[in-house]
């Protein structure tokens, strides 16, 4: 059998068996453990333990349960709720300030956390009551909250970018610190939509009033006096500086990925003992189960995966693919939308930690012969899966939304969420025509490849 009909064998067998229920882990372990027995050396099946030791045995993998725990630590506690307040608080007289506020709790609280669930989940539950209150209607709160979110697989420090860097063996300080542009530029781009949307029921609202009709909660003043806004800050000011020290650790060179996610979970368990009261036992427990858990899920998905991989180079799948790609003689656009649109799909039933290791192989060749900058390709591939999390069918964020505010219709979730992800499309536009938004920061304070 030719490797292109072996791989074609292997796609639908792994189509087949995920769509069956199993666990993606034990799919991609099942699959690539009945390829070895049938394809390959009967001696190959003894490795197995071996090969998903040592490809998940790597000091840059060793970072992402540290990372973990440092997020489950800021995210069980109630720093996304006085984080949220605050700059609530601060930007309260701004046109469409509390979808501002959201936004930009969900990107610093995404920058401190390192993943999207645990943002939609801590920002969200204080937010999308508060919107609502005020006037905001059910889908358009939960949108804001379900595409803001997404900026956890993109802002530093990101596990998804960390597996994307061994998977493409790039620097994973170079990748995250290209993450920050195109991070920044999604964080405007939702700030100006929610002003303008904002607005817009702001005026129906005042349109429905002075006909006689029911007056909105959006035409309630609400005033912060300066103290209150100054009482809020020392709560938050704390996990501010933790970003920051963290950020200075890893790109100032003083220490290493790992060192700098170890630093900050201790940190992160330190301030919230010492802000919030929570050292006790019975406080600390709930963290650290769903970091043990979270990990272990995460790891063995990665190991499954990379074993996955390594089945596929085995049978030189990958590199018959790639090769057939290549001899297409695409153009080096055309290339790229290709398979940023195989992302996309993949995106309808996969995690994004499943499409890095999965595709790797195969994708990353033709774009380096193409001439693409890996990093800068990883950052557009990053703002793609992230529009995964927010569409239908197995939209991760949309879920956490639903699990929040049980009472919004998924329907009106989805429709929340349908300008954001054009949004996006619309950042995939700009990064691609200005390369520099991506390249620019790591190329200023790490120096031009």
């Amino acid at each position: 059998m030719s490797p292109l009909a072996l791989g074609a064998l292997y796609g639908i067998v792994t189509i087949i068996v995920m769509c069956s229920g199993m666990p993606i882990a034990f799919a991609l372990g099942v699959v690539a453990t009945s390829f070895m027995y049938f394809f390959m050396p009967a001696s190959s099946l003894d490795t197995i333990t071996q090969n998903v030791y040592e490809e998940i045995a790597s000091v840059t993998l060793l970072s992402i349960p540290l990372f973990i725990l440092k997020g489950a630590a800021i995210g069980r506690s109630p720093a996304g709720r006085d984080l949220y307040s605050a700059i609530h608080a601060w930007l309260s007289k701004v046109p469409g300030g509390l979808g501002i506020a959201n936004v930009f709790a969900c990107a610093l609280f995404a920058a401190m956390a390192g993943s999207s669930p645990a943002t939609c989940s801590a920002i969200g539950s204080a937010g999308i009551p508060e919107m609502r209150r005020r006037g905001y209607s059910p889908g358009f709160a939960a949108g804001i909250i379900a595409a803001g979110g997404t900026l956890g697989i993109l802002l530093p420090p990101s596990i998804t970018m960390i597996l994307y860097a061994v998977a493409s063996e790039q620097s994973l300080g170079r990748l995250f610190l290209a993450g920050v542009g195109p991070g920044v530029l999604l964080v405007i781009l939702f700030a100006g939509y929610a002003v303008y949307r904002a607005r817009k029921e702001y005026r129906l609202a005042h349109e429905i009033y002075s006909q006689g009709g029911i007056k909105s909660a959006y035409l309630d003043d609400e005033h912060f006096t300066f103290a209150q806004k100054v009482e809020m800050l020392p709560r938050v000011l704390p996990f501010l500086i933790l970003l920051i020290g963290v950020m200075i650790a890893l790109y100032g060179g003083f220490a290493t990925p790992s060192e700098t996610a170890g630093l900050g979970a201790l940190l992160a368990i330190v301030l919230i003992a010492v802000v919030y009261r929570m050292w006790r036992p019975r406080d600390l427990m709930p963290f650290l189960n769903s970091t043990i858990k979270e990990s272990c899920m995460l790891l063995l998905i990665i190991g499954m995966s990379l074993l996955y991989s390594y089945v596929m180079s085995y049978l030189h799948i990958s590199q018959s693919a790639a090769q057939w790609v290549v001899a297409l003689h695409l153009s080096k656009w055309l290339l790229l939308a290709v398979i940023l649109l195989m992302v996309i799909v993949l995106g309808f039933f996969l995690p994004p930690v499943s499409i890095i290791l999965m595709t790797a192989p195969i994708i990353l060749p033709p774009l380096r012969e193409a001439g693409f900058d890996l990093i800068w390709f990883g950052v557009v591939m990053t703002v793609v899966m992230e529009m995964g999390l927010i569409h239908p069918p197995v939209g991760l964020n949309l879920f956490v939304i639903k699990n929040i505010a049980p009472d919004i219709p998924l329907s009106d979730v989805i429709k929340g969420t349908l300008p954001f992800l054009l949004l996006m499309f619309l950042a995939i536009i700009l990064l691609c025509l200005f390369p520099g938004i991506v390249t620019g920061l790591p190329d200023l304070l790490m120096g031009a490849r």
